[in-house]
């Protein structure tokens, strides 16, 4: 089997991280048979440098006749300016629209050796396993947008369709898992968040009458993933909400470095990446955690290329190295010793040929 891979490492600490994560993928693939396929390309920040625009026709043209794209970090102090025309962010936007993966998948575990990594106490973290569904092609990221001298505006919108379409996704996730579905929005002040309750509410009786559904609003989700971060399963929000819950839950488990992402559609090709963004302060330093990346690798293997086995292996690496010791700065114990972003790499390499026993 040959993988057409699309590899976008993007900016910041994207290139080190997503160098991590392919070495992983590399060796994986060696010793599952894997042939891989890959094709680096400009994207965000780095291709309006190259390219003068975010996205450029090449790279969309080969991320969509890949099996999966791999995707680093985007954007920096550079592109941000209140002026700029052309922004990394909206490369993201659009790759995500043109690909039609609209379900994000982040899933948020704690491993056991990182408990004092987190700011919250252990016996509120002990056994926090859940996963955010997050919509991705929709809401007001995507709606209309205005602004003069004296004001601006960015317009929210949601079909039907839309909805019933995450709501699946998340029922069919939560289905194999503890079958609790959290619903997250903001019904009593948005008609968007009225019609997401109402059409997820729909879905759910008629479709999944085996998942339990709650209803929260997003205010009281913010507080309750802190509070009682374990009594959730899988939540399913919309685009802004899910963009900034997973950020807080991403505190649960220690870093925001830690996690992976999955954006799926319709069909086998999926975007993968860590939640991070492109961090330019540490960037070129050698210290970012390249953890989410590499778990974002694993996550492609499963969903993209079908590959459990592969997919639990690098995963199994991961948290073996985790438990060894191998930790970024982000994540290091006091005092222990603090490992470079290749060390880590190193780490997860070495407990993949390691023997099991």
């Amino acid at each position: 089997m040959t993988a057409r891979i699309a590899v976008l490492p993007g900016d910041g600490i994207g290139p080190e991280v997503m160098a991590e994560g392919l070495r992983c993928l590399r060796a994986v693939a060696r010793a599952h048979g894997l042939e891989l396929d890959l094709t680096e390309l400009p994207f965000g920040g780095a291709a309006i440098d190259a390219c003068g625009e975010p996205l450029p026709a090449r790279t969309l043209e080969v991320c969509r006749r890949a099996d999966a794209v791999l995707l680093g970090a985007i954007g920096g102090p550079r592109w941000s300016a209140p002026e700029a025309r052309v922004r990394p962010e909206q490369g993201l936007l659009a790759l995500r629209k043109a690909l039609g993966v609209y379900a994000n998948l982040r899933p948020v575990s704690l491993h056991p050796a990182l408990v004092g990594a987190s700011t919250l106490k252990p016996e509120v973290l002990e056994g926090v396993d859940l996963v955010f569904v997050r919509e991705l092609t929709g809401g007001i990221y995507f709606g209309e947008k205005h602004r003069d001298e004296r004001s601006a505006s960015d317009l929210c919108i949601y079909t039907s369709a839309e909805i019933e379409r995450i709501t699946r996704v998340a029922a069919q996730l939560a289905r194999s898992r503890r079958r609790k579905l959290v619903s997250v929005d903001k019904a009593n002040v948005l008609e968007t968040s009225r019609l997401w309750r109402e059409v997820c509410t729909r879905v759910m009786r008629a479709e999944f009458p085996d998942v339990t559904l709650e209803h929260l609003l997003v205010d009281a989700a913010a507080m309750h993933l802190i509070r009682r971060p374990r009594d959730f399963d899988v939540l399913v929000t919309e685009n802004m909400f899910g963009d900034i819950l997973t950020d807080e839950a991403s505190m649960l488990c220690g870093s925001l470095g830690l996690l992976p992402s999955a954006s799926l559609g319709d069909g086998r090709l999926g975007l993968y990446e860590p939640i991070h963004g492109s961090a330019p302060d540490i960037a070129d330093r050698g210290i970012a955690n390249p953890y989410g990346m590499i778990s974002s690798t694993a996550l492609m293997l499963r969903h993209s290329l079908d590959l459990p086995q592969a997919a639990m292996a690098l995963e199994r690496a991961v948290a073996r190295a985790i438990e060894a010791g191998a930790r970024t700065p982000d994540i290091a114990a006091p005092g222990a010793r603090v490992f470079t972003t290749r060390e880590v790499g190193d780490a997860v390499l070495a407990q993949l040929t390691a023997p099991q026993g």
